[in-house]
């Protein structure tokens, strides 16, 4: 102990190492701070949905007619709450929405809807808990580690302390342990008060805390290794700099690039644009070309596809549903592409222990590309339920009034896919 305080007392005068803790521990809590303000954002913003949706569903009760009416102009909410620790990684719900409107049509062209954004302002990604531990505070532990022993040697004290009895246990390990230290206080004191404010669970705390902690202590081996082996202070900063730069930037954009050349896949707005056009079409087909295509997917309902001679709902959300089916090969690609890539990164992660951890952070937090391709799922499977609905009452035409609204089925945020 009288050692730790030693080593802490030694600390505390130099303004450099208490300025880059400041600084660091400020730069924590901003991005807990912000963390959590994104998630009551997203959190207020699904709440609103929500209550808009009742005065909406009173609104349609007051005019619906039959289910075409209900299926058509019935927009039914759909959600991704973020996690009780969105907040310290905010990971892919920067770029993916966290809520969606879908209607009983085709759903291709409303599934990757969301509300315009700057992608140059997207680019970087927030800046949150994550952000820091990954980026900055290996910074810091270079700048508090890299002069471990060549800033003695260059003071002409190493020689002197190299020969004080125990002097590994006595004066270099509680040097590095305090200094450490005070970098996971930094990091760990605003995540515990983020944690608190967010109730998260105290299992998955520990858990992200671990992984804090992981990125600390990797980069703890790696200050040291360069330090112990290094011979002045300026050549120890300019190659751990070096490194930081390769393992966090250079690296994981170049795996990046490697891995979209290896994994080619449609193109998202291409697939949208051709669902919506032969949707659009559908409106010249031969009507019964289109019954026929829908009935050999749909056979319980051949005893009620007769057509009138004039519009009916029941040919239109046929056709809306083909229109799915005709992309429906292009859509897996690009689900299974996403996903591929998503893998291949985590594989890319083993090889680089940055890239690894704060992909294991976002996984934790629930808002890695997972997550996100597991929401549309949900999706999906709802959107499927809410056509299968309709295709009751259209094809069997029973009347469909105000009442009827209140069957409609609900989207479940923690449904089975």
């Amino acid at each position: 102990m009288t050692d730790l305080k030693r080593e802490a007392w030694l600390l505390g005068r130099s303004r450099a190492a208490l300025a880059a803790l400041l600084l660091l521990f400020l730069c924590a809590a901003a991005g807990v701070g912000l963390g959590l303000a994104t998630v009551a954002r997203d959190t207020a913003a699904i709440d609103r949905m929500l209550a808009g949706q009742r005065t909406e569903d009173a609104a349609l009760a007051g005019f619906v007619r039959d289910a075409g009416y209900g299926a058509y102009y019935g927009f039914q909410p759909t959600w991704d709450a973020p996690s009780d620790l969105a907040f310290a990684a905010l990971g892919s719900r920067d770029i993916a929405p966290a809520l969606l409107r879908v209607r009983a049509l085709a759903l291709e062209g409303q599934i990757y809807e969301n509300e315009a954004a700057n992608p140059e302002l997207a680019l970087p990604g927030r800046f949150d808990l994550a952000f820091v531990v990954v980026y900055l505070a290996p910074l810091v532990l270079i700048a508090l580690l890299h002069d471990l022993w060549s800033g003695e040697r260059e003071a002409g004290r190493l020689h002197a302390l190299e020969a004080t009895p125990s002097a590994r246990r006595r004066i270099w390990a509680p040097r590095v342990a305090v200094r450490v230290g005070g970098v996971l206080v930094a990091l760990l004191l605003p995540f515990a008060i983020g944690a608190a404010v967010a109730g998260t669970d105290p299992q998955r705390a520990l858990a992200f805390a671990g992984l804090i902690a992981l990125v600390c202590l990797f980069w703890t081996a790696v200050a040291l290794l360069v330090a112990r082996r290094g011979r002045t202070s300026a050549v120890n900063a300019a190659s751990l700099a070096a490194i930081w730069f390769a393992l966090t930037l250079v690296a994981p954009a170049a795996a990046n690039l490697a891995i979209n050349a290896a994994v080619a896949m449609p193109d998202g707005a291409a697939l949208a644009r051709e669902n919506r056009e032969d949707v659009h079409a559908g409106w010249d087909r031969p009507r019964e070309a289109t019954m026929q295509q829908f009935l050999a997917l749909y056979p319980q309902h051949a005893a009620g596809s007769a057509l009138p001679p004039t519009f009916h709902w029941k040919w239109y959300f046929a056709f809306q549903h083909l229109g799915d089916l005709h992309v429906a090969e292009t859509s897996d690609a690009y689900r299974s592409g996403i996903a591929r890539r998503a893998e291949l990164a985590r594989t890319t992660g083993w090889l680089l222990p940055p890239a690894g951890l704060a992909q294991a952070m976002a996984a934790l937090a629930g808002t890695d590309v997972a997550a996100q391709l597991a929401y549309q799922q949900r999706i999906r499977a709802y959107h499927t339920r809410l056509r299968e609905f309709y295709y009751d009452y259209l094809f069997s035409e029973k009347p469909f009034g105000a009442a009827d609204l209140a069957r409609v089925p609900h989207f479940d945020p923690a449904g089975s896919m």
